[in-house]
């Protein structure tokens, strides 16, 4: 009867184990990434442009799968407009304009492609770089922090003052609906900009709840792949690949959930700023906001971030491995069942945090999968980090640490074609029972 009991505790703890990491990272029953993502984009090809877009779009307009878009200059869809793109549509970023696409506050785009038929932005160079054009804009008239509204104008110095409108956003409608992404790629965006810095792949500002994003994958953005300033916004299925800058930025009390997305990171690309997988700010500059209002708040959900280094521990020494995550003053996170592998450290909190209770719970780490890291949690300028590790280390948090090797930690990393960057649950299993 011992002996029974003793196997049926056995096969219950893998059971509950395998159960438990399958919670862990990104998650799905099977490969979603599967079919509509590209991890090679250069050598794809798109074929040419047949059909140009360029300044205002004012009425609604329909993009058709036939036809291969040239985007050039500054192109806003204005006037309450609807741009609507048709499943398996390319549209080419012209790199000599500085190309972009910006949805003015109250126009929508409906960018609703297929699994089997994304919807693909990209660069018009024969060797295609990061930054080679500018990005999509999606302005709406969700609430930020900031005094007044917000505007986006710095990243068009060549519009005339009259135009500088169908740069503004934000307002008080939670609810607004800017449109629909998904099953869209954007490939090599984040122009830079004189004095400005970069674009970004996608820019999400005063953005309301009711528009839609899932499936949506940046790769080889000059800036950060997503970035949200203010609204309220929803992001599920997200993949960022080989950003220059931050896969995931959110800034000036944006409300928002992402859940169920990938973040890799090469220790090859980076800003010579640093870039991280996540930074959660309330501000740039404390004078530009108004801190009666609500500051950036983040539910982070089922997130898998990889840095792809081979000699960790090298590049950590050269100085290209820097935190995951980053926390600044005045937010509040919820990050659980995710995974964070390869990074120097884990976490780092801004140094203006406080560590203390009121803090703490406004910064939340559970059921996380923290994987050959060199340090989890730390303050930033402060090697010391026991109480950090004491506080999120207590077995209430259900977080583990672990030091395996990428290539045994996840499914098919190496898959140039069909990479697959869930746990890979049997090993860790595995793991758990032996050591018990």
């Amino acid at each position: 009867m011992k002996k029974f009991a003793h196997i049926i505790g056995i096969i219950l703890l893998v059971i509950g184990n395998t159960y438990a990491q399958q919670e862990k990272g990104i998650v799905g029953a099977n490969n979603w990434l599967n079919n509509w993502t590209e991890f090679n984009p250069n050598q794809v090809d798109y074929g040419e442009a047949t059909q140009i877009l360029a300044g205002k779009i004012s009425q609604d307009t329909k993009l058709y799968k036939k036809h291969v878009y040239l985007l050039m200059g500054s192109v806003f869809v204005t006037d309450n407009a609807t741009l609507t793109i048709e499943p398996g549509t390319v549209i080419i970023g012209d790199y000599a304009s500085k190309a972009s696409l910006t949805i003015t506050k109250g126009a929508k785009i409906i960018a609703d492609g297929l699994e089997t038929d994304p919807i693909v932005f990209t660069s018009n160079r024969g060797v295609k770089r990061s930054g080679d054009w500018g990005g999509l804009i999606i302005l709406g008239d969700a609430p930020s922090n900031k005094f007044g509204n917000g505007s986006v104008a710095s990243y068009h110095s060549e519009l005339n003052a009259a135009d500088y409108v169908y740069t503004n956003f934000g307002g008080t409608d939670l609810k607004s609906n800017s449109g629909i992404l998904r099953y869209v790629r954007i490939e090599y965006a984040g122009k830079r900009i004189r004095g400005v810095g970069n674009f970004n792949g996608l820019l999400l500002a005063g953005v309301g709840n009711k528009t839609t994003f899932e499936n949506v994958m940046v790769s080889f953005s000059a800036g950060d792949s997503f970035e949200v300033w203010g609204g309220d916004v929803n992001l599920t299925n997200m993949v960022s690949y080989n950003s220059n800058n931050n896969d995931y930025g959110f800034n000036f009390g944006t409300q928002s959930q992402l859940v169920n997305s990938l973040a890799i990171r090469s220790p090859y690309i980076s800003s010579s700023s640093g870039s991280r997988c996540l930074q959660i700010r309330s501000y740039d500059k404390k004078e530009e906001v108004d801190f009666s209002k609500k500051g950036t708040s983040v539910i982070a959900k089922n997130l898998t971030f990889i840095n792809t280094s081979e000699n960790l521990e090298n590049d950590i020494k050269m100085g290209l491995v820097k935190e995951a995550v980053y926390i600044g003053a005045n937010t509040s996170l919820d990050m659980d069942r995710s995974v964070i592998s390869g990074f120097n450290p884990a976490v780092i909190l801004e140094d203006d945090i406080n560590i203390n209770i009121d803090n703490l719970e406004k910064i939340k780490f559970s059921d996380m999968y923290f994987n050959n890291c060199n340090g989890n949690i730390f303050v930033e300028n402060n090697s010391n980090n026991e109480d950090l590790e004491n506080w999120y280390g207590n077995r209430a948090f259900f977080n583990v640490y672990s030091k395996g090797r990428n290539s045994e930690t996840f499914i098919d990393i190496k898959n140039s074609k069909r990479p697959d960057f869930r746990l890979r649950i049997n090993k860790i299993a595995a793991t758990n029972v032996d050591s018990d």
